[in-house]
């Protein structure tokens, strides 16, 4: 055989044998983002349904308990405060909670004032937050370790249309005081009954 013969030869066997790598990692790119039809068939089914992909048989598990709402208070324009639940728990205190929600078209971060006079490593809280108890006048304040308040830290802004859970801590009015006011700078006061 000549050697250009074997060039040819050569240069044929090397062209062949990269178009045949290419074609396997074609082939093999092309495998990982197809979709399964009978999967999409199954999802949009349950979407059609009003559910989720993943969401379980009917009667498999209850449907959510609606949130109940004890008071809803407005602060600044578009900010609410929405207080969902005041128990009493065995241990001498009361936890609040809730969602302060942004229904305005801008960025909250006027947070600051919620801190109330807290000045420990909390940060931006709801640390300015009280308990009012009307019929035995007097006033409680957030609950506190020996570093932070026993309340939602952290806050730095509220995205418009978003709503953050919070939780605040107090000591607990005596038993026969069920119905009190909470109050957060910047919001009216609420009025809220304890449970538990």
């Amino acid at each position: 055989m000549s050697i250009r013969r074997m060039a040819r030869v050569r240069g044929g066997m090397a062209v062949a044998g990269a178009a045949a790598v290419m074609a396997l990692t074609l082939a093999g790119c092309g495998g990982d983002g197809a979709k399964d039809p009978k999967a999409d068939g199954k999802a949009s089914a349950a979407q059609s349904q009003g559910g989720s992909s993943n969401k379980s048989a009917a009667g498999e598990s209850p449907s959510p308990k609606p949130t109940e709402v004890l008071a809803t208070a407005n602060g600044d324009p578009g900010i609410v405060l929405t207080i969902n639940s005041a128990v009493r728990d065995p241990g001498g205190f009361v936890t609040v909670s809730g969602e302060i929600k942004n229904g305005g078209s801008g960025v909250f971060t006027k947070i600051t004032a919620w801190r109330g006079d807290e000045k420990s490593a909390s940060g931006a809280s709801v640390a300015g937050a009280t308990l009012i108890d009307k019929i035995g006048k007097k006033r409680y304040y957030v609950l506190r370790d020996s570093e932070n308040c026993l309340c939602t830290t952290g806050i730095t802004r509220i995205d418009p249309g978003t709503a953050i859970p919070f939780f605040v801590q107090f000591p607990a009015p005596p038993a026969s005081s069920t119905e009190v006011d909470f109050t957060l700078p910047t919001f009216a006061t609420a009025t809220i009954r304890i449970s538990g």
